[in-house]
């Protein structure tokens, strides 16, 4: 398929520059556009190749081709096999709303930097940010019994806490309903 149309544009590329050079030879515009027209109507009768295209063997292609969204998740009650648990149908009625990842899961992350600081990140978080930090805070120390130091930043709505805290923040915010 592809040397057809190489073929087919390289035919009719070296008409056009033939027809192009003969009209700054010629002084009729008439004769031009005829020709034209001509090496038109000649392209266009070119024999095609032996390569035929196929679309009865694309459905075996379309299979490895992934998907272009993530799919919704099954409904189901309580946790999946996995662990994965799903999401309430509505939000809690909080002053912050935090919304899952493309891969519908809860989107706190565990950040090592320099070799050894350890740090926890709570993303993709909307509303008054500064209270769900309250809560954060009052919830580790009923956890840990430590005030810990934590960071917000306002502009990509992240949270980040001082050590490694992802799973008890991930249990916390599902059984608040995120």
């Amino acid at each position: 398929m592809a040397s057809y149309f190489a073929l087919h544009t390289a035919m009719l590329r070296g008409t056009l520059r033939g027809i192009f050079s003969l009209q700054s030879q010629t002084a009729g515009a008439a004769a031009a556009v005829a020709r034209v027209r001509s090496a038109c109507s000649s392209a266009s009768q070119v024999e095609p190749s032996g390569i035929l295209e196929s679309t009865e063997e694309y459905k075996f292609v379309e299979r490895l081709i992934p998907p272009t969204r993530i799919p919704t998740p099954p409904k189901h009650d309580g946790p999946a096999p996995s662990g994965w648990i799903p999401p309430p149908n509505t939000p809690p009625p909080l002053p912050y709303m935090i919304r899952r990842s493309r891969m519908h899961n809860i989107p706190v992350y565990t950040d090592l930097t320099n070799g050894s600081r350890r740090t926890t990140l709570v993303r993709k978080v909307e509303g008054d940010i500064w209270a769900l930090e309250e809560d954060v805070k009052r919830y580790l120390k009923e956890v840990t019994g430590k005030d810990l130091p934590t960071q917000v930043n306002e502009v990509t709505m992240t949270l980040r806490v001082k050590g490694h805290f992802d799973q008890e923040l991930k249990e916390w915010l599902a059984k608040k309903g995120f």
